[in-house]
């Protein structure tokens, strides 16, 4: 049950500090806050086991955590910008003709 908690108080730390280097609008809150830190973290240990970084039984440490939000928070932001385009997915960006 602590370790819920733990998770909790990280992914918002994680998550803010993922918003302060990332300035903006986003939507959301608190718990928006966690769940951003918490998948950051998540998307950290992925990527970093796949590249050899973690073992198994490792998870993403502080800064990697921050690292994966940032990232979970780019991918977020590049799909709410094009997702009110009237053409479609992918209208919303620079044109490259």
């Amino acid at each position: 049950m602590l370790g819920f908690f733990w998770a909790l108080i990280v992914g918002f730390i994680v998550g803010t500090i993922a918003k302060f280097v990332m300035p903006g609008r986003d939507p959301g809150g608190f718990l928006v806050t966690i769940l951003l830190g918490i998948a950051g973290s998540e998307v950290a240990t992925f990527l970093g086991r796949a590249l050899g970084w973690y073992r198994g039984g490792q998870s993403a440490r502080f800064i990697g955590s921050i690292v994966g939000a940032v990232i979970v928070l780019a991918v977020y932001r590049y799909f709410i910008r094009n997702r009110g385009s009237v053409d479609g997915p992918g209208t919303g960006g620079p044109r490259l003709t």
